[in-house]
């Protein structure tokens, strides 16, 4: 590169000069606008925060309602399933109580039937023996009264002195 001559290095530097003079005002103005957006920064931070807080607020109340409303419904599902369980329960017991005592009725029926049974053979038992003991006291009976007539002596009635 050749030297350049002194009047154009004086026009370049001068340039630059101005150049260099206009950068406090630039600066300043930089520092102007960053100071700016901060100040708007913080306002739309501080606008998002309040927007999120209303948001959350929000959010906490629709969940509340919709978890409420989930329990009404579970409750409520909860309470048909287990109305509808009892009805199962209480039919499958009158069903088991119904043939339980189907069943004691029946084994009642037939203990009743052998005790009949037994009590029929025992009368006819007994009957047969009181059969038997008032023939043998009818025998008795004439025997005695037999042995009376024969002996001349008056009758006595039983029973009287």
């Amino acid at each position: 590169m050749q030297p350049q001559p002194l009047e154009k290095r004086v026009e370049r530097l001068e340039q630059h000069v101005m150049v260099l003079e206009q950068l406090p005002d630039r600066v300043d103005n930089l520092a102007l606008e960053i100071s700016q957006f901060r100040g708007e920064m913080r306002a739309e931070f501080s606008a998002l925060r309040g927007e999120s807080r209303t948001g959350d607020e929000e959010t906490r109340r629709t969940l509340r309602d919709e978890i409420r409303a989930s329990n009404e419904s579970v409750v409520l599902t909860l309470r048909e399933e287990i109305r509808a369980g009892d009805e199962a329960v209480v039919r499958t017991l009158r069903e088991e109580i119904r043939a339980g005592d189907e069943a004691v009725v029946r084994i009642l029926r037939e203990e009743i039937r052998t005790v009949g049974n037994e009590l029929r053979s025992v009368g006819e038992q007994v009957m047969s023996q009181a059969k038997t003991l008032y023939e043998d006291m009818k025998t008795t009976m004439k025997l005695l009264e037999e042995g009376r007539s024969a002996s001349g002596k008056p009758r006595r009635k039983l029973g009287k002195p």
